[in-house]
Parts: structure tokens; C-alpha cells; sequence
């Protein structure tokens, strides 16, 4: 299998490093990544600047834009197999709940799936001492079973992994998205110059993490598969706002003026 492999914590960190040697031993891996830390990219493209591919020491490509161009290159450029899926991580630090929204390492995958490949996003909890060789796993293991995988055309795979060893995971989870409450009030410092520098707070904590949720299933030291989707379409919304144009006149209030 052809993989493009990217991430948003740059080509550089450990966990892409990890992720690449698992899958290397089975498949035919070219990794494209930022040469930076591009956490909270989202899906922000590079497009007032030219991009530059510079190939690393151990085969890695590193570029000089998001992780979305990272993507982009590696499936529109020609240069390089086309790839059969595109996953995105390991990244360092969960990917739960609203921060799909912002996530660099979410948008690749989504930017994979934007250009007609399956896409994995996948994540791991915690923030130091992280047990990367367990995500590689999993990853691994999910291939394996790719092909009987119902994943439709616009379905991303949102994976979380609980930051302990192996033995230790407790199964295996499909979730939903939870959500946090909002995060906390940004912190207001100064530079050496006297001018105001801003930082943003902490993210806030979990509001809607019960059973079902990837917040959950996290905690239950289980690893959490979340289908999302690219289409942003509120459909249980149609309804009601249908209903409310119809009562609300506008549309007759339009003709009344053209008149």
C-alpha cells in the first residue's frame, strides 16, 4: 500500500518518526510534513508564498507551509506514488471534541479526503511521556482491515489513543465528538518593550463527555474512532429553518419591494 504520511507537530517530531517505522516495514511510506510546529493550523493553505520541499537525512520531505500544503503536495504535485491513503499524525497530545476544529494534524487528513483518498487522523492523549509505540499499533492493526472498513466518500477517521502501554489499552471504542466548555480568558503579559503580548488561555474542560463521547471512551483507556465529515451542513437544522423562512415572509417581503 502507498501511504502519504504527514502531521502538524513538523517532520522533526518523534511520533511521525515512530508511525513511519511501523509502517515501513509493511508498506511503501513517503512522509511530507511541515518544517515547523504547525499546531492549530487548521485547514490554512499557503497561497501568497511559493512552497519548498527539503528532503531530510532519513528520507523525510520537510515544507515550508501547513500541513494542508504538506497534503496537497503530496497527492498534486506529481512527484511522488500516488498514494492509496493518507494518514496524519501521531500527534503529539489529544484530538477530542471541538478541537477537530482547529486541529493541523485533523486537517491533513481532511485535506487527504478533500482529494479523493481515505484519511486517518490519529492523536495521543496526554502531554509528556508519550507511549507512541501504542498508537503505531493501532494504526497498524486498522490497516490490516482497512479493506472491509465502511468508511464513505466524505468520512474522515478521527482516532484517539489513550497514552499507555499495549497491555494496558481496554478496548476499542466508535464515539462521537464531545465538546468543552470555552476555553479560558487569554493571558496578558508584556515584552521587553513595555507593548502588550497576549497568549491564549488554557482549552477549556470537557462539557459533554459522557458515554459515546471520544472524551469518554479516553478515559476508559480505550482507543476512540470518530467518523467525521467534511460537510458542515447543520441537517437536522433544514427543517426548522425552512419552517421559519415560510412564516418569516422574506421571500414575499423581496417581492413586495421589487414591486
Amino acid at each position: 500500500m502507498n501511504i502519504l504520511l504527514s502531521n502538524d507537530d513538523s517532520a522533526f517530531a518523534k511520533g511521525i518518526q515512530v508511525l513511519y517505522q511501523t509502517l515501513a516495514l509493511h508498506h511503501n511510506v513517503t512522509v511530507i510534513a511541515p518544517d515547523r510546529n504547525c499546531s492549530g493550523a487548521s485547514n490554512a493553505l499557503s497561497l501568497h508564498d511559493p512552497l519548498r520541499l527539503t528532503q531530510l537525512e532519513n528520507g523525510f520531505y520537510a515544507v515550508n507551509g501547513t500541513p494542508s500544503d504538506c497534503v496537497q503536495l503530496g497527492v498534486n504535485s506529481h512527484r511522488f506514488p500516488s498514494p492509496d491513503i493518507v494518514i496524519s499524525g501521531i500527534n503529539h497530545g489529544a484530538n477530542l471534541g471541538d478541537d477537530v476544529i482547529y486541529s493541523g494534524t485533523v486537517a491533513a487528513a481532511t485535506e487527504g479526503r478533500h482529494l479523493g483518498c481515505p484519511a486517518l487522523a490519529v492523536s495521543i492523549d496526554g502531554y509528556q511521556d508519550w507511549q507512541f509505540d501504542t498508537a503505531a499499533h493501532v494504526i497498524a492493526t486498522l490497516l490490516d482491515s482497512l479493506s472491509s472498513l465502511p468508511m464513505n466518500d466524505h468520512q474522515i477517521l478521527n482516532i484517539n489513543v489513550p497514552n499507555v502501554p499495549i497491555e494496558q489499552l481496554s478496548g476499542w471504542s466508535i464515539t462521537r465528538l464531545g465538546s468543552r466548555h470555552k476555553a479560558e480568558n487569554m493571558v496578558q503579559s508584556s515584552d521587553p518593550f513595555g507593548r502588550d503580548i497576549f497568549w491564549y488561555g488554557r482549552l477549556g474542560s470537557e462539557q459533554d463527555a459522557g458515554p459515546g463521547t471520544d472524551f469518554y471512551a479516553i478515559g476508559q483507556q480505550q482507543v476512540s474512532i470518530t467518523p467525521i465529515s467534511i460537510d458542515m451542513t447543520d441537517h437536522q437544522g433544514l427543517a426548522s429553518l425552512n419552517h421559519w423562512l415560510d412564516n418569516a415572509r422574506l421571500n414575499n417581503n423581496e417581492q413586495d419591494q421589487g414591486q
